[in-house]
Formats: structure tokens, sequence, C-alpha cells
């Protein structure tokens, strides 16, 4: 009612239509719209059932899914889910999405719970550009994909003036070394360092208060000295004088994690990535009223040099390897060299280069180098990283027919395993080209029409009945030996005799095949 109003004494003013949209933020069809009506019509149409716009229709059942999943997400945070899964979404005013969440939450009966403030801060005075940033450390617990719960720690820095800021995430509890690495990428991204960073006083930073003498922890002390910036540090209890970064961990908690699924910590630290460039330092701070990048694209000006930025390690990232030997970097997969990855936590360092990426299996040895991709989801491969495909399929059948006796039998196997193995058959064939048993044929033959007879496709499973039947027939052979021997002395030895009687030869227990399978 307000803004109609405001558009009817703008009119009156003088202004025009396109003027009064300016002014005002609406659109111009919206501006040509209240001028017709009067105000007993404004109020009879605002009080109306309204219709969804066509051109948000689509999404509808997308905000009620992400509703459904969490109820706390708030119209902005579902303006950068919108964004953030449709390329194509319009450009539109954030109060028509306003609307749009408003409509889904009555008419699926989805309402925000209410939740209560804990902290008030207290406005402080506005510092000089570049003069001042403010540090302060966050965690949070995230829902994985499979239902599970995962506890995310993460590092936020400020620069006071703009309120342009920077996250970094990582999957433990951060130590002097792992957040000095954080200040280096913090310092990467703002293109410089502040004058002074204020801190609590956490003990990953200082050891003592000491009545204002600060004894700062041995790494982080050792890391200041090569730094042009000073430590400040914040009294106990007194969290109102870095207000903008309790602000911002607030921010990051409510606005990027709340809703959000946990699926490894790269693809988290890309996405907070993509939303601090997307939402976090591009939407208007209302505390300011200024875009932070505007305003960093100033205070950047007056920051410090960057020291000892090519110093060796330091724009080396961690990175962990997964199972396929891939990293995910900006929302992308670069392959690695098979064979990379060894166990849960293997790491390798990533370091970027101009429009390049290298990637190291230690601080120095280069392992892969890869293009940048500019898109989102690729997979970036290198040719020399897969698997050794040197002999072709045919080639191979060729090898284990001739181990396995180039028998109807053997060829009769092979098909079956290729048919019910067809994604892992060169798999399969490598295996026992890899094991290349030295059995008699027929414990060969016996092992394969076994496994026919059960069914079982897998030269695991081949090879360890063949291991099996060989054993036990090695054992026969002892046994048959042993019977011999007897018999010879049966003559001279009554007793030798009557215990040849009794010896019965091992037979097969088809259990131990069972258990094999």
């Amino acid at each position: 009612m307000l803004m109609w109003y405001e558009v009817k004494k703008l009119r009156e003013q003088g202004y025009s239509k396109s003027q009064i949209s300016r002014r005002t933020g609406l659109a111009r069809k919206t501006v040509r719209k209240y001028l017709k009506m009067g105000e007993d019509e404004f109020l009879q149409w605002i009080s109306s059932p309204r219709k969804m716009p066509l051109k948000l229709g689509q999404y509808i059942e997308f905000v009620r899914e992400e509703l459904e999943w969490c109820p706390e997400l708030s119209a902005a945070q579902i303006e950068d889910h919108l964004k953030e899964h449709y390329s194509d979404f319009p450009e539109i005013h954030s109060k028509t999405i306003y609307n749009l969440v408003k409509t889904v939450r009555e008419r699926y009966n989805l309402p925000k719970p209410k939740i209560s403030e804990q902290r008030i801060f207290e406005k402080v005075p506005e510092t000089a550009y570049g003069q001042q940033a403010q540090v302060d450390f966050g965690e949070a617990w995230m829902q994985t994909e499979d239902e599970r719960r995962k506890k995310v720690y993460f590092f936020v820095m400020v620069l006071n003036r703009s309120r342009y800021k920077y996250v970094h995430f990582i999957e433990h509890a951060f130590t002097s070394q792992s957040s000095v690495e954080a200040h280096n990428y913090a310092f990467e991204y703002f293109e410089g360092v502040p004058k002074e960073i204020l801190y609590d006083q956490d003990s990953v930073f200082i050891h003592d208060e000491n009545l204002g003498d600060y004894r700062l922890s041995e790494g982080f002390g050792a890391y200041c000295k090569t730094q042009s910036f000073r430590p400040v540090f914040c009294r106990k209890s007194d969290p109102q004088s870095k207000g903008k970064v309790e602000n911002a961990v607030k921010y990051i908690k409510q606005n990027f994690l709340r809703g959000r699924k946990f699926k490894n910590i790269e693809i988290l630290q890309s996405q907070a990535l993509e939303w601090l460039e997307r939402t976090g330092n591009k939407k208007i701070h209302s505390g300011t009223k200024k875009v932070p990048e505007e305003s960093w694209k100033e205070e950047k000006k007056h920051l410090l040099p960057i020291k000892n930025k090519n110093r060796t390690g330091t724009q080396k990232r961690s990175y962990n390897v997964r199972k396929d030997n891939t990293i995910v970097y900006k929302s992308n997969y670069y392959s690695l060299p098979a064979g990379t990855y060894k166990k849960p936590g293997t790491k390798v360092f990533l370091e970027v280069k101009e429009d390049k990426i290298y990637l190291y299996s230690s601080k120095d040895k280069l392992i892969a180098t890869h293009g940048i991709s500019i898109g989102k989801g690729e997979y970036i491969r290198n040719a020399s990283h897969q698997r050794d495909k040197s002999d072709t399929l045919e080639q191979m059948q060729e090898k284990v027919l001739t181990i396995l006796g180039q028998t109807e039998t053997a060829r009769d196997y092979l098909k079956k395993l290729q048919k019910d193995k067809s994604r892992y058959y060169r798999d399969n064939l490598r295996e026992i080209i890899k094991r290349n048993p030295d059995y008699e044929q027929n414990v060969i033959d016996e092992s394969i029409l076994t496994c026919i007879e059960a069914g079982e496709y897998n030269a695991y499973v081949l090879l360890n009945v063949m291991n099996s039947k060989n054993i036990e027939i090695q054992q026969n052979e002892q046994v048959q030996k042993s019977l011999q021997t007897i018999k010879e002395s049966s003559a001279q030895n009554a007793v030798h005799s009557t215990e040849m009687k009794e010896m019965k030869v091992e037979k097969s227990n088809i259990n131990k095949y069972e258990e094999i399978f």
C-alpha cells in the first residue's frame, strides 16, 4: 500500500513511468498498473487471492521439495538455490521470489519455524578501506546423501569496510597450521592483505591473554612474523567488537549451509566459492546498502601486497583422491594416474598457474597437469591415466584360453563369463592372466565344470576352486602313496595290514565349494 502511495506521489511530482520504475525498483508494467488503479480498487486487488506468475510456475515443485526438506529456509536461500540449480533462471526481483515462497508455504501448509536470536550485536564505527579484517571459526552439522550426519568446520575472514568475505571448509577442527593455510587462501581471494586482523582469544592463535601482552601460539606466532598484518585480539566475552564476522558466520550457516547436503569436502568448498560469487558477495549488504563485490574493488586498492606469494607450498592445496582416481576442483573432475588412490584419506596437492592446474603426489613430485575447465560437472581426463589396454580383448581372451587348455569347456565358460560380467569381462580376463594358474588339465576342467554347474562366473571364484581341487588331489595322492607303502609291508607286519583296511581315502565335501562361492 505504501508503494502505491509512493507511485502516485511521484507521478504528481511530474515523474515519468520509467523514472518511477527506476526510483522504486518496480517493473514499468507494475507502475502502469498502479497508476490506473484508484485506492479502493487497489485495496480490493491486494486482498484478493493471487495467482502465481506463469514464468515461476515451473519452479513451484522445486520450492515445495526444498521447504519440505528444510522448513527453516528463507526466501533469500530459496532464491540462491534456484539460481544454483537452474542456469537459465530468469532475472527477476527478489520480492517476486518472496511471494513465490510465501504462496508455496500457504498452499502446502509449510510454515517457517521460529528461530530465536541468541546474540545481539552493537554497531561499531566504520574503519578505513584496507584497515581491518575480522576472523572467526564456525562449525555445523550437515546431512549426507545416505541420511547420516557429518560435522564440518569453517574459517571466515571479512574485510571490514566492504564486507567482502571468504570462507574455507575442512573436515576437522582447525589447528594453527590449517588456520595459517586458510589465511593464505583468504589473502589470495582478496588479492591483498589488510593492515590488521581482529581475532577472538582462540587457543589456535594465543596461549595466554597476559593482561594484554598476548602470547601467540608457536605456529601462528611464527606465521605473523613473516606477514605484514598486525594481529589484534578482542577482550573475552566481547563478541560485539567483531560483529561483522559474527554476522558472516551466521549468514553462512543460515543461507549457505542450511538445507544443503554434504557430498565431500572438495565439492562443499567449491559450492561455497560459487555461493560467494553468486550471493554472499553479490547481494546488497543490509548494513552498508552496497554490494560487497563492488566495494571490494575500491578496498583492494588499499590492501597491502601478499608476502611470500610464490613461496613453495603456499599456493598448493591438498585435495582428497576419490576411489576412481580423480579429484574435484571447482565442480569438475580431473583424472589422476591409475593407482594414485591407495586408501581413504589419500591426498594430492594442487597448484594453479595461469590457466592450468598442476597435481603433485607430494609437495614436489608432479604427477598430472590439466587445463582448467570453465564448465561444471565435466570430466577432464588425460589419456595416459586410463587402465592399460595395450592388448585387445581378443588377444587377452586367446591368452586365457591357452592357460585353460583351449578346450570347448573353457570356451563355453568364457562365453558365459562375458555375458554375465560384460562390463568387467576384461578385468576377469586380466586376473586369470595375472595369476596364470599352472595346474594339471584335469584340475582346470573339473574346476570350470564346477563353476558352470553352480552358475558362478567370476575369475576369483574359478581360481579359488582350482586351488582347492589341486590341494585335494595332492592330499589324495599322498594318501595313496601311504596306502601303497603300508600294503608292501603288510606281509611282514599284520598290524599294518589291519590299519590299511581301516584307512579311508578323503572325499570331497560339497560344503567346501559352497564356502568358496
